[in-house]
């Protein structure tokens, strides 16, 4: 395929251009990314990506900033290069066919919990639980985008639908821009949530049959890997 000849269909591509934006912009609206940080990325057909571009602060993207990759990374529309972090990305589709959008931001609490070592503890609301799981996985620290990283992350995807990378931030996926979104931002209420309860006390969590009940509607609703392998 010539770097210049992808089309995925006018409409759809701009589509796809708006909400990814929208998604990008409300990163920094919410405070999440600062700089250049963070990253947004849409699954195309054929394994191509759109995506946010490197060295560009979230607030000021338009459309146009945004490109389309082939399946090595190589832009196919776009004046802009991809961000370094897309190997973290692609590790997650490779393991996950059904995962269509990953979101990256360095949410404060979240990313606060993460520098100091600690996991976001879901077991202490129900919701979260239904949403995503009993476990929010923290990655120890590795050097970035190296062998041993990719490696945990993509043990820790087959699994789990978001996680918190150590002294890094924050990782989300799900069926499209929005679920991505949304589990990111689940990531950083419930991270704020523990903080205040930290400062307070103690988190306590949910009883164990209470844990058993919430998994079972989680599965019920089509969420986590026990309702994927059914699919």
């Amino acid at each position: 395929m010539a770097l210049h000849r992808f089309h995925l269909g006018e409409p759809t591509l701009a589509m796809a251009r708006r909400q990814l934006l929208a998604i990008a912009q409300e990163l920094h609206t919410r405070g999440w990314v600062a700089n250049h940080d963070g990253n947004v990325t849409l699954r195309l057909p054929g394994e191509h990506l759109l995506a946010t571009p490197t060295a560009m602060s979230k607030r000021a993207l338009t459309e146009n900033d945004l490109i389309v990759l082939d399946a090595r990374d190589r832009v196919l529309q776009g004046g802009r290069r991809p961000f370094s972090e897309i190997k973290l990305h692609r590790a997650i589709y490779a393991v996950r066919p059904d995962v269509r959008a990953v979101v990256h931001t360095h949410a404060p609490n979240a990313t606060a919990l993460a520098v100091a070592g600690v996991a976001i503890e879901p077991k202490m609301l129900a919701e979260a639980v239904v949403s995503l799981g009993a476990e929010i996985p923290l990655l120890p620290y590795r050097f970035p985008q190296s062998a041993e990283q990719i490696a945990q992350l993509q043990e820790a995807a087959r699994i789990h639908d978001a996680l918190t990378l150590g002294n890094h931030g924050v990782l989300a996926w799900g069926d499209d821009l929005e679920q991505a979104y949304l589990r990111a931002e689940l990531l950083e209420h419930l991270a704020a949530i523990q903080l205040r309860a930290m400062q307070i006390g103690r988190v306590t969590t949910l009883p164990a049959p209470d844990l058993v009940r919430l998994l079972d509607a989680r599965k019920k609703a089509g969420l986590g890997p026990e309702a994927r392998s059914k699919g």
